[in-house]
């Protein structure tokens, strides 16, 4: 019997946190469908909405990467503060502090669970920043868009297979923009390789691999960092690779997937829990707080995914958030035909011939010869607003504002967006039926054969928007 894919996901997803992962997951059989029925609205590959003069903004969750958000969006020139919104007041009441002294004057909205939705009411908005728990970034999303918003989510932007398709059917059919915020993209190393990449340095690429590798066992068990429990909560109701697009993006960038090539399928593995549920364990002995999360069964330290594009290069995808890992790592580690480089283990390397790596002092000659403008435009300046991740949490808003602002694509669009967060839910499908493979859904419809490049990191277009040292 054949199944339409796109249909299957919409049953099988998993919609929220702490449910357990469906019977209908575990059933799947992989005889799904190759190609879906749908139809492409408008291409959003891209797209350029009308230019704003000022770009008036709001911050869906204030709890971590919220106020991070609006610690940088507050130095950018052409941005107003037109609403904060957070479930738990104390959290919406301080981050409107952090705008004291400042031009901006949001309105704040909080102490209701659907607050959020009287936010993207608002007619003083056109852009909607949403930083709350993954589980919900899709559906505040499409709503949004459906409010005539433009959206920018942090990562993943959606959990399910069913979101993937609401946020692209949303976004073709409002014609507004969604894009997802990884920040890893912008790296300095990353956005170098890409240039290399394209000015033919590398030749063909033949493999990525990528990962986000760092204990976050404290971060998960910490009864104050995220609200609600909510990712220890997913730690115990989802496997598979739960954090994939860090790494994911930048490697996605350098093979030019959703414009020449795409997604093809994938296998995931993953270990068994050495940590977890033992942590919780133990902590419960001592804490009736942590009784709720002693006795559950907890995704593995490890899991690798492996996906293969249509034109058959591979891409390795790690996550491991358990293990006593010291260094943080996102590997970056891009193969071609003449050349490979690496990020992690510090200091990054790259290799041009049998030889080995180049030395230090190759290494610098070469990377300044191919450091873009979009990295040297905005190095400095990160440095003095002191901005978090080295500067591309900046790097990464004020190139968003700036496309808006000068009516041009954004460097990452909705398919993008799905694509890099399907990896989640297929990569727990694959899991739980023994590695198996599974294919990924063209989420362009086709036009993937035709999409230009993005990331415009010579700044041919745009680039004037202005940081302001005090904002």
């Amino acid at each position: 019997m054949k199944i339409n894919r796109r249909d299957w996901f919409r049953w099988s997803g998993l919609t929220g946190l702490g449910m357990a992962v469906s019977p209908v997951l575990r059933g799947l059989a992989n005889s799904l469908d190759e190609e879906t029925a749908r139809k492409q609205r408008f291409n959003m590959s891209g797209f350029a909405a009308p230019p704003l003069d000022k770009v008036r903004m709001g911050i869906i969750g204030l709890g971590n990467r919220g106020p991070s958000h609006l610690d940088t969006f507050r130095y950018i020139e052409g941005v107003e503060i037109t609403a904060l919104c957070d479930v738990e007041p104390e959290r919406a009441v301080a981050a409107r502090k952090r705008l004291d002294g400042t031009q901006h004057n949001p309105r704040v909205y909080s102490g209701s669970p659907e607050a959020w939705r009287e936010l993207c009411h608002q007619e003083n908005l056109d852009l909607v920043v949403i930083t709350t728990p993954y589980p919900m970034h899709a559906t505040m999303a499409v709503y949004a868009m459906e409010q005539g918003k433009h959206v920018a989510s942090e990562v993943p932007a959606a959990a399910t297979i069913e979101e993937c398709w609401k946020l692209v059917d949303t976004a073709e059919r409002t014609r507004r923009h969604c894009m997802m915020l990884e920040n890893y993209a912008f790296g300095a190393f990353q956005v170098l390789t890409l240039n290399m990449v394209r000015q033919g340095l590398f030749g063909d690429i033949v493999c990525g691999e990528c990962a986000y590798n760092q204990s976050k066992m404290s971060n998960n068990f910490s009864k104050t960092m995220y609200w609600d429990m909510w990712w220890l909560k997913l730690y115990g109701a989802k496997r598979g690779n739960i954090y994939p697009t860090h790494g994911l993006g930048a490697v996605a960038q350098i093979m030019n997937i959703n414009r020449g090539d795409r997604f093809d399928y994938l296998v995931s593995m993953e270990s068994d829990d050495f940590m977890m549920g033992s942590t919780a364990r133990d902590l419960a002995a001592k804490d009736s707080f942590f009784a709720p999360f002693a006795g559950k069964s907890y995704r593995g330290n490890m899991n690798t995914t492996i996906i293969r594009t249509v034109k058959g290069r591979t891409i390795t995808v790690q996550h491991d958030g358990t293990s006593p890992r010291g260094p943080h790592t996102t590997i970056h580690a891009i193969t071609g035909t003449k050349a490979m480089a690496q990020e992690y283990p510090l200091p990054a390397r790259i290799s041009t011939d049998l030889s080995g790596w180049l030395s230090q002092e190759k290494f610098d000659a070469l990377a300044k010869e191919f450091t873009p403008a979009i990295t040297t435009r905005m190095g400095a300046l990160s440095k003095v607003v002191g901005t978090g991740h080295g500067g591309v949490d900046l790097l990464e808003d004020w190139r968003l504002i700036d496309c808006l602002r000068n009516g041009l694509p954004l460097e990452q669009d909705v398919y993008d967006a799905a694509a890099w967060s399907s990896i989640v839910p297929l990569s727990e499908w694959s899991v739980m039926n023994r590695s198996n493979s599974i294919g990924i859904p063209d989420f362009t419809a086709g036009s993937w054969q035709t999409n230009g490049p993005n990331m415009d990191i010579d700044l041919t277009r745009g680039g004037d928007t202005k940081v302001l040292v005090m904002g």
